[in-house]
């Protein structure tokens, strides 16, 4: 997922209008074009969201072929049952760059399960083994509070409050890829990222979905999520879609209109290998290391984690799968 990769802008939708296009901005802007519908979806508990954040923390960092990663694990399982979906559990082993053979599970929930229409929303549950960019000691374990844990978080709470109300009128899956932090960083390793998301775009079977929305450092404070450059490549309507929904609901400012570049993270797999066009809602701070100057460090902790981020993604994602 951490890989960058170049980024040439490509010709948007009529729906978006430019406004700037001065060879010296960094950064393409564009106006979104906010439809007047009106779309009734039940509201997003961000106290109950930020608690699953907490309860996955409080397990340890759930790294791989771990009792913490297990336990976890079990958890996420055992919680959407609760809430009335049909859960999948996608067991395989993958080796990672540095040749350690991991015991991995991806877990999917189904709601509506016989609804052809379908949404798919994703994220990873799994830790980084390390914390790789830590100044101290990059050696150490850390919480993954927000990589991690945030989006866990997000779609246990989307889980519970489908449940608690009204489904919407086409299926939702919900996909928790496992192995998707044990990758090489600033490395030449080819796909040593997001090797959950990898085995499920080859082995989903007859699965298809008419989109989907992956989740990936949804919680910090102040967090800004920009047009990343998969996701504009493979479905630009999708993204258009998402973020003139956040804009309508008084989200804009964490759902910006730059775009910074392309990101290899789960929706690369999705998009590439599985054919169903996913879009990624990533926390992208181009003056603190790109993610945040807690990213992969042991400052990922619960501190980092604010309940208004976390509202203003639930809220925007609801607010798209009832409006289907």
């Amino acid at each position: 997922m951490m890989k960058i990769l170049n980024y040439t802008a490509l010709v948007f939708i009529a729906v978006i209008i430019i406004t700037s296009c001065s060879d010296s901005d960094k950064d393409e802007k564009h106006q979104l074009v906010v439809s007047e519908k009106k779309i009734a979806f039940p509201t997003f508990n961000a106290d109950s969201a930020y608690a699953f954040v907490q309860e996955q923390v409080d397990f340890g960092p759930r790294i791989p072929n771990t009792p913490e990663h297990i336990a976890a694990g079990d958890k996420i399982i055992a919680r959407l049952e609760a809430y009335g979906a049909k859960v999948n559990v996608q067991s395989f082993e993958a080796t990672t760059y540095d040749g350690v053979n991991l015991k991995l599970r991806n877990i999917m929930a189904s709601f509506n399960p016989t609804a052809k229409k379908r949404i798919l929303l994703a994220t990873h549950w799994d830790t980084r083994p390390w914390a790789s960019k830590d100044v101290l000691d990059p050696t150490a374990t850390f919480d993954g509070a927000n990589d991690g844990a945030s989006g866990v978080g997000v779609l246990l709470e989307i889980a519970r409050t489908m449940n608690a109300n009204n489904l919407p009128t086409v299926g939702v899956d919900l996909l928790f890829f496992d192995g998707e932090d044990w990758g090489q960083e600033n490395g030449t390793a080819t796909d040593s990222w997001c090797l959950g998301s990898q085995y499920w775009a080859k082995n989903k079977g007859n699965y298809s979905a008419y989109y989907g929305i992956l989740l990936d450092m949804v919680g910090a404070k102040d967090a800004q999520f920009p047009f990343e450059g998969i996701s504009h490549q493979f479905a630009p309507k999708i993204l258009n879609k998402v973020w003139t929904a956040a804009s309508k609901i008084g989200h804009g400012r964490h759902f910006v209109t730059t775009k910074p570049g392309s990101i290899t993270d789960d929706h690369y797999y999705v998009n590439v290998l599985a054919k169903i066009p996913m879009i990624d809602i990533l926390h992208f701070d181009p003056v603190n290391g790109y993610f945040g100057d807690f990213h992969h460090s042991t400052k990922d902790n619960m501190d980092v984690i604010d309940k208004k981020t976390l509202k203003a993604v639930g809220e925007t994602v609801l607010y798209v799968v009832y409006g289907e």
